[in-house]
């Protein structure tokens, strides 16, 4: 759909959760291309300081505070940011929640919050971005998805099982989108571990503080991603080697991951911290402060993926390895 940088220029993009983490690094790669933003977040605050820090661009930036779970409140949204910026091109769903626990220890009240921002909040997003694009047979909806719409982990239930949701709401929309042969494209992009505020601010029940599961990247990695998502079209998109071995690797020897994961999975989030028994949470309320791109992680963080370069570029990688199997083949038959 979009095959340049220059092509970006004047497009109007929707991105939810832009107020931290990776949101907040999506908004300053698309800013940097010259387009329009839609920035929404329940953190009015946080919002209007990132419209602020973004770099210089001829882009104008609305600023939508509401929760994702209000259908009513992301239909009013997307209504301002189009008489102020114009046609929606680009919808890129990102808001999430979670939280840090057992099964056991869940509520029903946290299960549906959860469900609620991370599974229908998306929902409500395609159906808003769909209600436009759809007559005008144009535009592009970026689901930020996880490694874990595949692979549940122990701890995040309610999480994994929300982006499990996505998963299956992408597959469906993407196939009746191919069936009216419309024009408009859905991608699901796969995230790794990341360093954002997330693991600041998520509600925890684990004795100690939450930590992404490593290998860790920086939110850019994403924000990269889903940048070259928009530009270049398909289905999904599998963002770091630890994603790819997780959906892959539960494909073909789920019973191994199981067993994995038991052994491991507890400690691999947790740092050797105790955690903090007052530490606030987003889970219902946004937590205030100066939370930024980058959580506490800096030190142990990537900003690279080398599997997401091989990614890009993987047809003219097979391109060239065909042609040196040619070569190889006809210098032995010569």
């Amino acid at each position: 759909m979009f095959s340049s940088k220059k092509d970006l220029r004047d497009k109007v993009v929707v991105i939810t959760g832009a107020s931290a983490g990776v949101g907040r690094a999506v908004s300053h790669v698309f800013a940097k291309q010259g387009a329009h933003l839609g920035i929404i977040s329940r953190n009015e605050e946080r919002l209007f300081k990132l419209r602020e820090e973004l770099p210089p661009h001829d882009g104008k930036v609305v600023v939508a505070p509401l929760d994702v779970c209000n259908a009513d409140d992301l239909e009013k949204a997307a209504t301002l940011i189009e008489r102020e910026l114009g046609p929606i091109d680009i919808w890129i769903n990102n808001a999430m929640v979670s939280v840090f626990s057992p099964v056991i220890a869940m509520t029903p009240v946290e299960y549906k919050r959860v469900t609620e921002v991370t599974y229908l909040g998306v929902v409500y997003g395609t159906l808003t971005a769909l209600k436009r694009m759809l007559p005008r047979n144009s535009g592009i909806i970026i689901q930020v998805g996880s490694a874990l719409a595949y692979r549940g982990i122990p701890l995040q239930s309610a999480y994994c099982a929300a982006k499990h949701a996505v998963q299956g709401f992408h597959d469906s929309l993407l196939t009746e989108l191919r069936h009216e042969k419309s024009k408009v494209k859905v991608t699901m992009v796969q995230l790794p571990a990341l360093n954002t505020p997330q693991f600041e601010w998520a509600r925890s029940k684990m004795p100690n503080k939450a930590q992404p599961v490593p290998p860790i990247y920086q939110p850019e990695v994403a924000a990269d991603a889903i940048l070259w998502a928009v530009q270049h079209y398909r289905r999904e998109y599998i963002v770091g080697f630890s994603s790819w071995k997780a959906i892959y690797g539960n494909n073909f020897f789920p019973s191994l991951a199981d067993r994995f994961l038991a052994r491991v999975g507890y400690k691999r989030q947790q740092t050797n911290q105790p955690r903090e028994i007052d530490q606030p949470d987003n889970l219902f309320e946004s937590v205030p402060g100066a939370f930024g791109a980058h959580g506490r992680f800096d030190w142990r963080a990537k900003e690279r993926s080398m599997f997401f370069l091989f990614t890009k570029y993987r047809a003219e990688i097979y391109f060239l390895l065909l042609c040196v199997v040619i070569i190889f083949l006809l210098i032995k038959l010569l």
